[in-house]
């Protein structure tokens, strides 16, 4: 006992002491970026990790697929397309995780702001500052900066449905109401950009609407009836287009007729091809043939053909199942949530993503007519590619706090969202009762 106080022992303790100072002050070097990813749920991760990974296989497809069109455009630069699909992704990566970072509050104070501010912008598409592309006018041009103002549309019209109908779920039950306050508004974002000729953006934000609806807890019948309208509105719409009326002739005869392959056809046939020559295993990766200048879009709205031929059915499915898995996370996130308001602004970003990744899907195999839809995190496209990463920072930023790992919520189909009370048992509990819940709370933490 007493050699412990020999001054041999106290330098000796003294050098571990100085040894070990340097190995505890240096993580504080390092604190702003682990606070980054700091994060007190899995749902967190598995979010982040499935973005990270199908961004960085939509880089290297958009390099693979855009090589050649690159090449013949812009001075024999394969990598022009490559390289301007990085910057944004350069961009939308920070701007995802500092999303992750703000709370639920930040959310809710800026959806009004917010929403003004994008549909203010999504009217300077039918200023001198829009262009058009491909028979949409859903741009705008400002010197070297280009933006798709309807992909902003798109996360500000989820807060902003969010909000609304957490704060106010009584106007779930009346039909006059809940038109009265979401109309306004919606109506709009949609109809400017069905005016621009964006069908495919228009129905996606549209099934958005009706996502969030739903899982907010409006009546069936309700929906239904609005669906029944939209269908006969979608319709008439259709109709008043020559372009677009063919093409969903094309579609509906199966593309048969020589005339259809040269004209409507010559997209969906050529990305039918595309995959069917990938197998299996598919062709390798660089090896595509579609992408010397057969296949319109590659790059963008077909890049699901090319994925299929360079990387075979195996590559198709992998997407797939990549894509189910954000649904699966969201759906994780959302019932770990008993915010209303995350809840809903959740769903509306899961329908908006899933959706749209399964329209794409289902053009490029001819199930759907061609509407022009991007593959999200994957097709090349700045303002889509942005616009989607910030929607999945707001889903981070409610997946960092879990309320329950097992949290059971009851859907209440007058007043949306709302969690079940846990059951507390009537009476004073006894000595023996107090320590099994005791004991189930500290097993409950650690998991």
């Amino acid at each position: 006992m007493t050699t412990t106080h020999h001054p041999r022992f106290q330098k000796s303790r003294q050098q571990t002491a100085d040894q070990d100072r340097p190995a505890r002050s240096a993580p504080a070097a390092v604190v702003a970026v682990r606070r980054i990813f700091a994060a007190e749920t899995g749902n967190y991760f598995l979010l982040l990790g499935t973005t990270l990974f199908l961004v960085v296989l939509g880089l290297v497809m958009v390099l693979s697929s855009s090589s050649i069109e690159s090449y013949l455009e812009n001075n024999s630069d394969p990598f022009a397309a490559f390289l301007r699909q990085g910057l944004y992704a350069l961009v939308g990566v920070p701007l995802m995780l500092v999303a992750s970072r703000m709370p639920a509050a930040f959310w809710k104070r800026i959806a009004w702001p917010a929403i003004i501010t994008s549909m203010a912008m999504q009217l300077l598409v039918f200023t001198p500052l829009g262009y058009g592309y491909g028979g949409n006018r859903n741009w705008i041009s400002i010197g070297a900066f280009t933006a798709q103002p309807s992909e902003l549309v798109k996360i500000t019209l989820v807060l902003w449905i969010a909000l609304m109908v957490s704060t106010r779920p009584e106007i779930l039950r009346d039909w006059k109401r809940l038109a009265m306050t979401i109309a306004p508004v919606a109506v709009p974002a949609i109809g400017f950009v069905l005016i621009g000729n964006d069908l495919g953006t228009a129905v996606i934000m549209l099934a958005m609407v009706l996502g969030l609806l739903y899982f907010a807890g409006i009546r069936l019948r309700i929906l239904a009836t609005v669906v029944v309208l939209l269908g006969l509105v979608g319709t008439l719409f259709t109709s008043l287009s020559s372009s677009r009326s063919a093409r969903i002739n094309a579609w509906l005869s199966g593309c048969s007729s020589e005339s259809d392959y040269a004209l409507d056809c010559w997209q969906t046939m050529h990305g039918w091809w595309a995959l069917a020559s990938g197998g299996l295993f598919g062709v390798g990766l660089g090896n595509s043939k579609a992408k010397w200048s057969w296949l319109p879009e590659a790059a963008n709205d077909f890049i699901f053909a090319i994925i299929g031929e360079e990387l075979g059915l195996i590559g198709a499915v992998v997407v797939l199942l990549l894509f189910v898995v954000l649904a699966i996370t969201f759906v994780r996130i959302i019932r770990a949530n008993a915010d209303p308001f995350a809840r809903l602004a959740i769903s509306g970003i899961m329908i908006w993503i899933v959706s749209q990744a399964m329209v794409n899907i289902a053009v490029v195999l001819g199930v759907l007519p061609v509407l022009g839809v991007p593959l999200p995190l994957i097709s090349a496209g700045g303002s889509a590619l942005i616009a989607t990463l910030a929607a999945i920072g707001v889903a981070l930023s409610f997946a960092r706090k879990a309320d329950d790992p097992e949290p059971t919520y009851a859907r209440d189909t007058a007043a949306g969202f709302r969690p079940r009370a846990h059951r507390q048992p009537a009476g004073p509990m006894s000595p023996a009762e107090r320590s099994r819940q005791a004991a189930a709370e500290r097993a409950r933490r650690k998991s």
